[in-house]
């Protein structure tokens, strides 16, 4: 099956519901349907043809989804971009990905349109004009299930991204992963509020959203009160959003008084701390599910059900197409309980990094798709992340994993952003450090007591920093090696005043 015939079907079954609502605007799901019908074809006329990969450099709008399946109808392959990001990463991107193309919203986001490394830069305003005036025929390019469909990038949280490739395949692999496990009563009627990046994991949902005939709601920037005040109005009855967002949401006064109508809360991407959880819990009642996945399989490894959430620190079991395991560094499966590095394997993963060979030789191992996360599974078949494998600490020949740490310190109250980090240390190796941000009033010796109260001697960090805010990368993920390097950076400024 393709992907435009997905749309094409969702048109004919609910032609008049709407699809996509942003700002007062409203597109039908015939609407939708010929939105993408018309740029898809004016991106051909352009000169573009099947397989060119199309970089989208757009903030959360009905335009960019249009953007996203216009490329899909037309079998143009999608180059993922975030506006969060530098220019700097756009250029690295457009450049590694080979993009013969790219739709931007302004002059900002990009340098000058002779500078560009693609041919054919296409503006806000061009863009308005091919999704008015496009060949309003079908655009149906039919392409090879196994070809690529998107390019997605890692975080780069420990170095320069990478390109997965990412299939026709993959894509339908991950859409029944969502109506099977992760969201399996979106039903028409429903009202996703999609507030997360389009750009990141949020674009993952509407696909589910469009196959099922509901309304995807779309807010262009997140701010918790925003969110609140929007869910409330038009009774949204599906979100996604990432830990941080919650905390956000949760913190927010004005949700005391609100009346929502949320049946399903999805969420992913980092972390989350218990004391998140139980207090949103507490406040939306027990619909929350996590999904736990990386960029070379999207969102789809793992998945933690509302009603297995008193499992304290699981990410989940496997989704019902996936294959996980927990392999030592032969790829032999180990005993349960004790610790690896999480595999999985299914149609959903990347078929390869986009130029990559040795990478994807190393990311592919007998079958396996090597996570580089570290965790265990216990003896009912959740799995538990302990880390990622790069991560890990060795202070005082003790082997510590940040991630945990950064549990205990989210804990806190006061804390809604933690990163543990290693700086050298001629007696320890690796000195155990934490930075975190929150609300007002926040006291650094405050968080050191809790972690105190709550860690082993080793695995306490010896300072503990308080910044306005936590270093992300754009696909909101704090970047670790950024805070050490911070760290360190400052520490020598020190010694040399």
């Amino acid at each position: 099956m393709q992907i435009g015939s997905l749309i094409r079907r969702s048109a004919r079954q609910f032609s008049d519901t709407p699809c996509l609502v942003q700002d007062g605007r409203t597109l039908t799901y015939a609407d939708f349907d010929a939105a993408t019908d018309r740029l898809g074809n004016a991106l051909l006329a352009r000169g573009l043809v099947p397989g060119d990969r199309v970089g989208v450099l757009l903030p959360n709008s009905i335009e960019c989804i249009i953007a996203y399946y216009a490329l899909a109808k037309a079998g143009l392959v999608r180059v993922g971009m975030n506006t969060r990001e530098t220019v700097a990463d756009h250029t690295y991107k457009l450049i590694d990905s080979g993009a013969r193309a790219v739709i931007q919203a302004g002059p900002d986001d990009l340098p000058p349109e002779n500078d560009l490394p693609p041919e054919i830069a296409i503006g806000s305003d061009e863009l308005a004009a091919m999704i008015d005036h496009g060949d309003p025929a079908p655009c149906a390019v039919d392409r090879d299930l196994d070809a690529p469909y998107r390019l997605g990038y890692t975080g780069g949280t420990t170095g320069q991204p990478k390109a997965v490739t990412l299939t026709t395949r993959g894509e339908l692999s991950e859409l029944s992963a969502f109506l099977t496990d992760l969201m399996p009563d979106i039903r028409a009627g429903d009202t996703f509020l999609h507030a997360a990046p389009i750009a990141h994991a949020s674009g993952a949902f509407f696909l589910p959203v469009i196959a099922r005939g509901a309304t995807s709601l779309v807010m262009t920037k997140f701010d918790a009160a925003g969110f609140i005040a929007m869910a409330e109005a038009e009774r949204a009855t599906l979100t996604f959003l990432v830990p941080t967002m919650l905390a956000m949401i949760l913190a927010e006064p004005s949700l005391e008084t609100a009346t929502v109508a949320f049946r399903r809360i999805a969420y992913g991407a980092s972390p989350i701390a218990e004391s998140v959880l139980r207090r949103a819990e507490a406040r939306f009642g027990r619909i929350f599910a996590q999904t736990y996945g990386q960029a070379e399989s999207p969102m789809v490894i793992t998945c933690l059900k509302p009603e297995d959430h008193d499992r304290i620190g699981s990410c989940g079991r496997p989704f019902t197409i996936v294959d996980v395991a927990v392999l030592d560094d032969d790829d032999n499966e180990v005993p349960v309980g004790e610790t690896g590095e999480i595999c999985c394997r299914g149609p959903q993963t990347m078929a390869y990094y986009w130029g990559r060979p040795e990478a994807t030789q190393k990311a592919f191992r007998n079958g396996w798709l090597h996570t580089g996360d570290v965790g265990r599974m216990d003896e009912d078949g959740f799995f538990y992340i302990l880390d990622r494998k790069n991560d890990m600490l060795i202070s005082g020949g003790y082997n510590i994993y940040p991630r945990e740490v950064e549990d205990v310190l989210l804990a806190c109250e006061g804390v809604v952003e933690a990163a543990v980090v290693g700086t050298p240390d001629a007696v320890w190796g690796d000195r155990v450090e934490a930075v975190v941000a929150g609300r007002d009033g926040l006291d650094a010796e405050t968080v050191l007591q809790h972690a105190r109260a709550s860690l082993a001697g080793h695995k306490c960090p010896k300072a503990v920093a308080i910044w306005p805010e936590l270093p992300k990368s754009g696909a909101n993920k704090i970047l670790r090696r950024e805070v050490r390097a911070r760290l360190i950076a400052g520490r020598e400024k020190e010694r040399q005043a």
